[in-house]
């Protein structure tokens, strides 16, 4: 037995003895290999490792494509919020075009005479009301930012003019920026991404309590009028007092939201101005057709408002959808370009680990 274990010991010092002349032969052709493709490396740009770890590019790496995944829902969630606005818009239409039918069929039966309603005077203008639609929440592009420039630049204006100016705001954004400049806020309210009738109800009392009590002359509306998925339009209007002509003659368009060969679109449709709803002359009425007329403007002034803030809601949402996929790009992009840099980090350390293995074994010559 201990001859057998002596054996062994001495088969494993003569292997050792053997073998530098045959790591030498590996060693001259490895190194002659590398110096043969030493011209080749001389051309190639060093490359930048940051942290000086293949590893901290690894984790960023990871990092960037989790962020993309949060774009990427965010984007999608936005889209099917889009939808939910464009079915707001299209449930308020009745009531719409029935409202539209009946005004116009009782400024028909009043035949043409002035109606001396406080809803449809033009008074003269010394203080005007602005109402401001802006958004909750950021992460929308040039949504925000484009409206309170556009408010602010009117504000402006009308101060240049000589005429007095407030505001009412609606949206956390465009209240903070007003706010913390100290421009003169009547009143806020938020906007919210589901704008429904009683938030609509809440804003037309403010400003239709405030007209009728002689605190302003006109109401002014900005909020942000949606065009497409990648385009909005800043647009501001009169909303008090009201024209009758604009009323009985004004059309209506929709949007809809379309998913063709997997892009997202939107598809727009005009529509055309309610007939006129008929009265017959004989037909009686309880109050006189001026005084429901003026029932009625309220009404009218609510759906206004309510869909200009469904609209303003849909334009934030697009704006989000189109950010965000800005976004998702831009991190498959890093992605892309962190995978390739820490490739090349890799091919780096591991030619160094070849020509250290490689001078080890020429040094043991």
């Amino acid at each position: 037995m201990k001859f057998t274990y002596l054996a062994t010991l001495l088969a494993a010092a003569n292997a050792f003895t053997s073998s530098p002349s045959v790591i030498s032969s590996v060693g001259e052709k490895s190194l002659n290999n590398v110096f043969a493709d030493s011209s080749a490396h001389r051309t190639r740009r060093a490359t930048i490792v940051m942290d000086g770890k293949a590893n901290a590019i690894r984790d960023r790496i990871t990092s960037v494509k989790n962020t993309r995944k949060i774009t990427m829902a965010m984007k999608l969630v936005a889209a099917a919020k889009v939808r939910r606005a464009q079915d707001s818009v299209m449930a308020t239409r009745p009531f719409s075009e029935t409202l539209q039918s009946v005004f116009g069929g009782l400024i028909n039966r009043i035949d043409g005479t002035d109606l001396d309603l406080p809803l449809l005077t033009q008074r003269e203008v010394k203080k005007v009301t602005l109402l401001v639609i802006t958004g909750d929440r950021g992460l929308c592009g040039g949504y925000n930012s484009f409206m309170i420039k556009k408010a602010e630049a009117r504000f402006n204006e009308l101060k240049a003019q000589g005429i007095e100016c407030d505001m009412v705001l609606v949206g956390k954004k465009g209240i903070a920026y007003f706010d913390r400049r100290g421009f003169p806020i009547r009143k806020t309210f938020e906007c919210g991404q589901n704008p429904d009738a009683s938030q609509a109800l809440a804003i037309s009392e403010e400003v239709l309590n405030t007209f009728l009590a002689g605190e302003t002359d006109a109401v002014e509306l900005l909020y942000t009028k949606f065009v497409s998925l990648i385009a909005s339009t800043p647009s501001t209007r009169t909303l008090i007092p009201f024209s009758a002509s604009e009323i009985t003659n004004k059309g209506d368009e929709v949007f809809q939201l379309t998913s063709d060969g997997g892009d997202f679109g939107v598809e727009r449709t005009e529509l055309e101005v309610a007939e006129p709803q008929e009265f017959g002359n004989d037909m009686i009425f309880e109050q006189e057709p001026a005084q429901i007329v003026n029932s009625i403007l309220p009404l009218y002034l609510n759906g206004q408002i309510l869909r200009t803030i469904q609209e303003s809601v849909a334009s934030e949402l697009a704006a989000r959808m189109q950010s965000m996929q800005s976004a998702s790009d831009n991190a498959g992009e890093l992605a892309k370009n962190l995978s390739m840099e820490y490739n090349r980090a890799r091919q780096a350390a591991v030619t160094q680990e070849i020509l250290e293995i490689v001078a080890g074994a020429s040094a043991l010559e």
